[in-house]
Order: structure tokens, then sequence, then C-alpha cells
């Protein structure tokens, strides 16, 4: 009965943790360059239950053998197996400031893995100095003139320098071509992941990490990647919310019934120790 007690609160942590999910995707999908957030759930290994009983043999000595029954499999729970984002392309939704920049997928090989397409980003430079990536274009000039993310952190070209611009008054190409009247000034750092969910990590306020702090290779180096560039545009959240709502329901009716379960298990244990045990 205790087997029982453990495969139904896997279950209810389970289905919490999904639900934690599903409410932080719900609570950004007005974010900029948000991805969403999905949960691949595993079963832990089943159990295979025997009988065992014992037969005696009507020998001399009554020699006793055992005698095995196969009762079936045991399911023993279910856990989060990871969480990784889902690099889709969101909506893109007009500004007209020229320090708005948005990426547009538009030929991203597929990773033969996990049958899913790679995914492009802006390179920027965190306080440390180290290697940021993010789909969030909403950048701005700061008082030295660099271009620069919301959070402060500097944007840099594709030789990891930092831009420095004039003015405001800039235009960017298709292929990330920054120019100030006819002059080019940069081009900017885009980062190709060929397999985001494995290379990339959520690093806070909208930035990725490669895993062990390696470097994306250029976007521009891929033969066969393909993208664009549009200046006064942003990139909106991927997050369905219609569906994201939908599966917050089933997450709950799954937590729901799996506690259902524990109270059965509760009240079937209190019925074994205070009557049963009377007897």
């Amino acid at each position: 009965m205790l087997r029982g007690f453990y495969t139904a609160a896997s279950g209810m942590l389970t289905q919490q943790r999904r639900t934690e999910m599903l409410t932080n995707n719900m609570s950004n999908a007005n974010t900029t360059g948000f991805k969403a957030d999905q949960t691949s759930i595993r079963s832990f290994p089943e159990m295979l239950l025997s009988n065992i009983d014992s037969k005696t043999i009507p020998t001399e000595n009554k020699l006793s053998m055992s005698k095995f029954s196969q009762v079936g499999s045991l399911s023993t729970g279910v856990y989060v197996q990871e969480t990784n984002p889902l690099f889709t392309q969101g909506t893109l939704e007009e500004t007209q400031l020229n320090t708005d920049l948005a990426l547009v997928d538009e030929n991203l090989p597929i990773n033969e893995g996990t049958g899913r397409q790679g995914a492009v980003l802006f390179t920027v430079q965190d306080g440390d100095g180290g290697l940021r990536y993010t789909r969030n274009g909403s950048f701005t000039l700061d008082g030295q003139g660099y271009l620069t993310t919301p959070n402060g952190y500097y944007v840099l070209d594709e030789n990891n320098e930092r831009i420095q611009l004039d003015s405001d008054q800039f235009t960017v190409t298709e292929n990330g071509v920054i120019l100030e009247g006819n002059v080019q000034k940069a081009r900017l750092g885009i980062g190709f992941s060929d397999n985001p969910s494995a290379q990339l990590m959520k690093d806070g306020e909208g930035l990725y990490k490669v895993v062990n702090d390696d470097e994306l290779p250029s976007a521009y180096a891929g033969a066969e990647v393909s993208f664009s560039t549009k200046q006064g545009f942003l990139e909106g959240s991927n997050v369905d919310q219609s569906r994201t709502m939908t599966e917050m329901m089933s997450s709950y009716r799954s937590f729901e019934a799996s506690q259902k379960v524990l109270q059965a298990y509760d009240k079937s244990l209190d019925k074994a120790v205070n009557e049963v045990g009377k007897l």
C-alpha cells in the first residue's frame, strides 16, 4: 500500500511543476522575445511483482519447494525529465523605432536528432564580459552611444565587439549591416544553434547562455542558414494562450485525480490500522 502513496505523490509533484511552468508561460505572453517552456514527463521504471509461495512434497523429510506466480507489473510513478524552451517564431509587432530590431526565421536547418529547426539569436555581452544570446531586440543607445539591451548589456557585432553609434538615426539592412548615412558602422552579431534545446539554457531577463559557457557559431557562416533582420519591429512571445490555458486545466485535473487516489489510500490505511487491527 505504501507504494501507492509514492506513486500518487509523484504524480501530484509532477503536475505541480508542470502547472508552475505553464503559469510562467502565461504570465510572459506579452513579453518581447519570450520563448515558451515545455516539459518532458517520463515514467519511473516499472516493477515486476511475483507471489512467492511454498509447496510441501510428501516425502520422508517433508521437502519444501518455493513456488512463484507472476502478479504483473507495477508503475512506480512519473517525474519531469526536463524543461526546454520552444524556439518557434513569435509574431512581429511594428514599433517604427530605429533601435528596435527583430530576427525573422526563413530557412533554418532541421536537426536530425530532434526533428526541430535551429535558432538564430542576437549576441550580447553581460556585466561580467560573458557572451549571452537573446531574441529580444528592444535595444537602446546609452550615454556613450553604445547599442545596449533593456537591462544594460552591450549588443555585439559579428566580431564580438561592442557597437558604438553617433545617434539613433541609423539604418539596419536585412542582412544585419548597420549604416549611418552610407557608411557601414558594424554588422550585428547573430549566433546560430542547430540544437537549441540541448545547447541553450535560460539565464533570466530573456537571455540564454550556452551550456559550459561555449560560444555559438556565427549564423552568417552557415551555408544553409537563412534569416533576415527587420528594423522598427519587435518579436512578440510565442506563447499560445488558448493552448496554454487548456493544458493548465488538464494538468490541474491530473493533479486532482492523483490527490483523490492518495486520499483513498489514506482511508484504507486508516481502516486497516484502527479497525482491522482491533480483531
